[in-house]
């Protein structure tokens, strides 16, 4: 099996589950945070930042480092991905994922968006660090949301047997656990989560500042996550885009991680049109950490401008889709 199946494959992914523009961080607004709770704090792995009154961070988990050249390690098209990574300034040939769940605080609850990868796929598991290091004990996570069932989302939810965040309920859309319960791999994992997972659908109110966006294609039920605070709005993205580079500048590729490529394109252009249109601002779970950003269009096509950052010259791309 090669390396895209078996990172679409969650089972495959968690082979050893008991194996280990934006406000600065500053003054505390009361509305949308839980009485006397302390501002997080930034570090390397923890990008603190606001949307509106609530507090939010990065936190890094881990990376992928994908040959482009290597149909087995890549989701794209070779050829294709050389030229876009080689015109965005990339030297090495290799396609960088970052991985980073998104922490927010909406009044009293402390909301966890996708669990990484748990150390699985080579990663570092650095989620239970930067968590910790951003304030948080993993008791005190109040709500795991789950994007899809894919191992560098789901692997994080358990730790040496038993539950990661003991006392939070995990969220996921109903597709999305009926992939996870009829995977005979990921039998302990079920096993472990079922008495805490409660299932949502498109459009439903998590919180009464995040709410659930169908973004289809990647995965049956794949979901993503608008997150508003007054005039402020977030939208977490999952996988519907990957990479900052080849998914936001040739969104038109097949990904063969993507379970409907047709309905996966479609969402994907549709992101980036409504992104620009209505200057939203993103989170990129795969982008370069932190991660968040808005994009933008220009005379050869989209690109991602982190904040704080520019964005690389684009350049003229004939990427014809496969």
């Amino acid at each position: 099996m090669t390396f895209h199946a078996r990172l679409a494959a969650a089972g495959l992914m968690l082979a050893a589950l008991g194996a280990g523009a934006c406000s600065p961080e500053g003054g505390r607004t009361a509305e949308g945070e839980a009485a006397g709770a302390e501002p997080i704090a930034a570090s390397a792995d923890v990008h603190a930042f606001r949307i509106g009154a609530l507090q939010a961070a990065a936190l890094r988990d881990g990376a992928l480092a994908l040959p482009a050249n290597d149909p087995e390690m890549s989701p794209w098209p070779p050829a294709q991905t050389a030229v876009l990574l080689t015109t965005a300034g990339v030297q090495d040939g290799t396609i960088h994922l970052s991985i980073q769940p998104l922490l927010v605080r909406d009044g009293e609850r402390t909301v966890l968006i996708d669990a990484g990868a748990g150390g699985q796929m080579g990663t570092e598991n650095r989620l239970p660090a930067s968590l910790r290091a951003a304030g948080v004990e993993p008791g005190q996570v109040t709500d795991v949301l789950i994007s899809h069932a894919h191992g560098d989302h789901i692997g994080g939810l358990t730790a040496g047997g038993a539950l990661a965040f003991p006392n939070a309920t995990i969220r996921m859309d109903a597709a999305t656990w009926e992939e996870i319960r009829v995977e005979p791999r990921l039998a302990e994992l079920t096993r472990l989560i079922t008495p805490k997972v409660q299932t949502f659908a498109a459009g439903a109110a998590i919180t009464p500042a995040i709410t659930v966006v169908a973004l289809p294609g990647h995965t049956a039920g794949h979901s993503g996550f608008e997150i508003a605070s007054g005039e402020e709005r977030l939208l977490y993205i999952g996988d519907a885009l990957h990479s900052s580079i080849v998914s936001v500048r040739a969104p038109e590729l097949r990904n063969a991680w993507d379970a409907d490529s047709a309905m996966a394109i479609r969402t994907r252009a549709g992101l980036l049109d409504r992104g620009v249109r209505d200057g939203l601002r993103i989170y990129g779970v795969h982008f370069p950490f932190p991660g968040v950003g808005r994009f933008k269009r220009g005379p050869d096509g989209f690109s991602w401008v982190p904040e704080g950052g520019e964005v690389a010259p684009a350049g003229p791309v004939a990427a014809a889709a496969e």
